[in-house]
């Protein structure tokens, strides 16, 4: 006769595995229309491999029922209970200790974990049997809200204000349009201000949820932000249990102004699929508004195939990781070792602290400019808390490196017939500072200047204005040259308000006749060709384009045309803008306005065609030819000779002998003044 306890087990059991499956094929439906097929024809291996890894905290089956109590009564339904007078009971057994997953190495590895004393209350059993815990508990690093990670698939809220401040906005650092009450607004904000609003994430899976991260709404005429909250999770989006301090809610405390980020851990981690912020308070004078990051370690689940489908590897052996000042000198010193025959290490200037700026130049001959070799240079971190482009310079290092030993043809021809100059990291300072803090607890704004405060990348001069005034008055080309516009002298005096980093760069690029460059920023995907300023004063934006703009349009394109996600045209905006029409290009003042840009070398980027090209020097006779640009891989080369006029020429022989020239105009003068005289 079968055991009552064995039945009731058993259809615990499947309705268990019943509402798994249901969560699983609700989560992947709109991902893929077969997805709840493989999940039914997969549900009879499930529990076909019981040791899975132990969970720590996971949400009970019943309100009001904790897992210490449920799991009591498990044990209590699987052996009969002994006699009154039966022997003392042995002690329970110890639970399987678990170990805390390691964060991987980056900008959370170093956060500390902590004892909490509602861990160590809560670690014991009802009859106060302690159970074995790991002393210092450490924080799962961010699900990926504020990196995208996090779908906008997987953000639900109650209400909304309206679609600009829909759940798909509650992202933590996230930052609002240039025009406020646009459809991209900074932050989640709800409709309407009561206790009964939320905002949830969807892991898509179990996970190990440690911790919240919350900022107000990013707006400059609005103050809104969340004072406190409560969290609740859940594993079917329907049942939902609160985070406990003890016996009642934990009410956790939120932000004091809009912009600081605010981390709560939870008492005790806590295993389930959803997680929830259920606001409590808020600003007096504002509204229910907030930006998020959760911290979560998605448990691992070898049976499901969609997740294990999606995981993202790699072959290649490169670097893939942060890289600190520190590691990013030692990668660079690699780098160097393997190739030391195209790779040479420079700086081309300090930072504000002290930090060398370190350049990588790859060439067939390094440290030597080759007439009719082009010069390109690569920048990176100008702001410093935007890490990708530093990350993307040294993969791009080290796989010229590793490509050009492999005798891959075409690296072997870029590094043979081009002087190519890599500035990983314009920033140092700002980025170490950022780094330290972390993106999520450091807020947008932290690291992104240099050390006195200097925005870099809008510190440069106006050279624009200078140009645009000299054509106004129609001094180009004689009084004012179009091709070179030589820098203020106020600008380079000891006063001005230079950061040191950018009158580093200045200096390199008037030491290198660079042919083109490429400056990476963080942000929007797409690439920006000049003017970054507006010609009209009182215009946010205008398109401006150079008299070259047919060649920066395709040098855009032909990079945009190239990256997967910019061409992608599902791919998610920043703000309002869709750079797809224009095919993941735009004219930088069409943007937003940014004021800032020996041997005869001189360049200029023109499409294949035929030009008439004028060569012209102070004291030499001008020279006029038809050149060819060819659509063979490389520069044309069109050389010119010039002649000395003869004016130049009589002062050059007239200097060798010690005497001046005579100026045609004051002889003239003089002459007329003497025959005046002799009339008089």
């Amino acid at each position: 006769m079968a055991h009552p306890g064995a039945a009731s087990r058993a259809l615990a059991l499947a309705l268990v595995a019943v509402a798994l499956a249901g969560v699983r094929a609700q989560g992947a439906a709109f991902e893929e229309p077969d997805y709840y097929g493989q999940e039914l024809w997969r549900r009879g291996r499930y529990h076909e491999h019981p040791e899975r890894e132990p969970e720590l905290f996971s949400p009970p089956l019943h309100e009001g029922l904790g897992v210490e109590k449920q799991e009591q009564q498990e044990q209590l339904q699987q052996e009969p209970r002994p006699p009154k007078k039966a022997a003392k009971p042995k002690k329970a057994p110890k639970r399987e200790k678990v170990v805390a997953e390691t964060p991987p190495p980056g900008k959370n590895s170093n956060r500390k974990g902590r004892r909490s004393k509602s861990l160590e209350k809560a670690a014991r059993d009802d009859n106060g049997v302690p159970v074995a815990h790991e002393d210092v508990r450490e924080s799962c690093p961010p699900l990926g809200l504020e990196t995208l990670k996090i779908t906008d698939f997987q953000l639900h809220a109650s209400t909304a204000k309206r679609y600009g401040l829909g759940a798909h906005r509650g992202r933590l650092n996230i930052q609002a349009g240039i025009n406020e009450n646009d459809f991209h607004d900074g932050a989640w904000c709800a409709g309407r201000n009561d206790l009964h609003q939320w905002i949830e994430v969807d892991a898509r899976r179990l996970t190990r949820f440690t911790g919240v991260i919350t900022q107000g709404r990013n707006s400059l005429w609005l103050s809104d932000w969340v004072t406190s909250y409560k969290v609740m999770v859940s594993n079917d989006s329907h049942t939902w249990v609160t985070v406990k301090n003890g016996s009642s809610d934990m009410i956790f405390e939120g932000n004091s102004e809009k912009e600081i980020p605010v981390l709560n851990e939870l008492p005790v981690p806590m295993v389930a699929r959803y997680i929830r912020v259920n606001p409590q308070s808020w600003f007096d004078n504002g509204s229910i508004c907030m930006r998020m990051e959760i911290l979560g370690c998605p448990l691992p689940d070898p049976n499901n195939y969609y997740h294990r489908r999606n995981e993202m590897t790699t072959t290649d052996d490169l670097d893939f990781k942060h890289h600190n000042y520190k590691e990013m000198r030692q990668l660079m010193k690699v780098v160097n070792e393997m190739c030391p025959n195209i790779t040479r290490i420079y700086n081309i200037g300090k930072s504000h602290q002290g930090l060398k700026l370190y350049a990588v130049e790859i060439s067939d001959r390094p440290g030597e400019h080759e007439v009719g070799e082009p010069e390109f240079h690569y920048i990176a971190g100008a702001h410093g808390n935007e890490v990708l482009g530093r990350e993307l310079l040294l993969l791009l290092l080290q796989f010229l490196c590793q490509e050009y030993l492999a005798q891959n043809a075409r690296i072997v021809r870029l590094v043979e017939e081009t002087r190519i100059h890599i500035l990983p990291s314009l920033n140092p300072d700002g980025y170490e500072k950022a780094c330290e803090g972390g993106s999520e607890l450091g807020g947008w704004s932290l690291g992104r200047w240099t050390h006195d405060g200097i925005d870099i990348n809008n510190n440069f001069p106006d050279l624009n204005s200078l140009l645009w005034e000299a054509e106004d008055r129609q001094n180009v080309p004689r009084k004012v040259p179009n091709h070179y516009i030589a820098i203020p002298e106020w600008y380079l005096s000891e006063n001005a308000t230079v950061a040191m980093e950018t009158r580093a760069v200045i200096a390199w690029m008037e030491k290198i006749p660079f042919v083109l460059g490429g400056n990476l920023q963080g942000g929007e995907l797409v690439v920006a060709y000049p003017y970054d300023m507006v010609r009209s004063l009182w215009k946010m934006q205008e398109h401006t384009p150079t008299p070259d703009d047919h060649v920066f349009r395709w040098l855009a394109y032909s990079y945009a045309s190239t990256h997967r996600l910019m061409t992608d045209a599902r791919r998610r905006v920043c703000h309002t803008e869709d750079f797809q029409k224009e095919e993941g290009t735009v004219n930088g003042a069409s943007w937003h306005t940014v004021a800032g840009t020996s041997d005869g070398d001189y360049w200029r980027l023109l499409n294949p065609g035929e030009y008439v090209v004028t060569a012209k020097a102070e004291g030499f006779v001008s020279s006029s030819k038809n050149c060819m640009v060819g659509y063979d891989m490389g520069a044309t080369r069109c050389d010119f000779i010039l002649s000395k006029t003869n004016l130049a020429r009589i002062r050059e022989i007239m200097e060798t002998f010690g005497k001046q020239p005579v100026s045609l105009p004051a002889r003239r003068l003089k002459l007329r003044g003497r025959k005046r005289r002799q009339r008089g």
